[in-house]
């Protein structure tokens, strides 16, 4: 089994390194069962100097200006052969023994369509801030309060990919809850209780530096799904439905630690 990974990258060259070194550690897995796929749009801070050196240890690899990250993904799946699929931004990190479970769980259970385990936010320097353990899939929490799949937790057949239609290029930002949704609609994902990844956390992050854009687009996203309410007090309570629900799970199934429930910026 072949697990194909995009990378998406565009002036990083400071995180991409480590991104790939996170790949290249990965323990107990065969390097020929998994495909590197690097699209960078064009970018200007020596990261052309880091694909460079290591191009022979990826599949595929361009550098030229795009749409952003959502044409990115898009142009690397369709060079993706691998039977599973996900994507690791170039700021992002696994686990060492990720891909190696990643690959077992499929491996052993093939009627599984996709799966998400846990992560961990850090920093640019690579410390730890909060733990991000999640609950299983819940269409009505996921639904009415947030889209807490962290993605680069997330992977799948390409059969499922390719019968949702892949990535929509409407979506800028929120592309990831977009097609996570599909998928549900489709197959219900296993939440594996592994910490699979670790995702930055720093104001210039894509979700971050554009809030604004990233809620517009969750909206959206949750009104196809028949979300929103001609009645605003009607939305209102399903989201409040929905984050009690959430936070109460979390908090009976050991998510939250002491140190998080304290912290008033914590990210979700």
């Amino acid at each position: 089994m072949k697990l194909s990974i995009i990378i998406p990258s565009f002036n990083h060259a400071h995180f991409l390194e480590r991104t790939l070194g996170s790949i290249w550690a990965q323990q107990g897995v065969d390097p020929s069962d998994l495909e590197l796929i690097v699209i960078d749009g064009g970018s200007q801070d020596g990261t052309l100097e880091i694909l460079k050196r290591y191009e022979s240890r990826l599949k595929f690899v361009v550098s030229e200006p795009d749409n952003g990250l959502t044409d990115a993904l898009v142009k690397g799946f369709r060079h993706a052969t691998g039977d599973l699929l996900c994507w690791l931004a170039s700021d992002d990190l696994y686990e060492p023994d990720t891909l190696r479970e990643v690959l077992a769980l499929f491996e052993s259970d093939t009627a599984l369509q996709w799966a998400y385990g846990d992560s961990m936010w850090i920093d640019e320097c690579d410390r730890v801030l909060w733990p991000k353990k999640e609950i299983p899939f819940n269409w009505f929490i996921w639904k009415h309060c947030y889209n807490y799949i962290p993605q680069p937790s997330c992977f799948w057949r390409r059969s499922l990919y390719d019968q949702v239609g892949g990535i929509d290029q409407a979506f800028l930002l929120a592309m990831d809850g977009d097609l996570w949704a599909r998928f549900a609609t489709l197959s219900k994902p296993r939440h594996v209780r592994r910490v699979w990844s670790r995702m930055r956390f720093y104001k210039e992050q894509r979700n971050v530096a554009r809030r604004e854009l990233s809620d517009a687009e969750d909206r959206l996203i949750r009104e196809r799904l028949g979300a929103s309410c001609a009645n605003p007090y009607v939305v209102n309570a399903q989201w409040f439905a929905a984050k009690v629900w959430r936070m109460a799970w979390k908090a009976c199934t050991g998510c939250y630690s002491p140190k998080l429930l304290l912290s008033k910026s914590r990210p979700s």
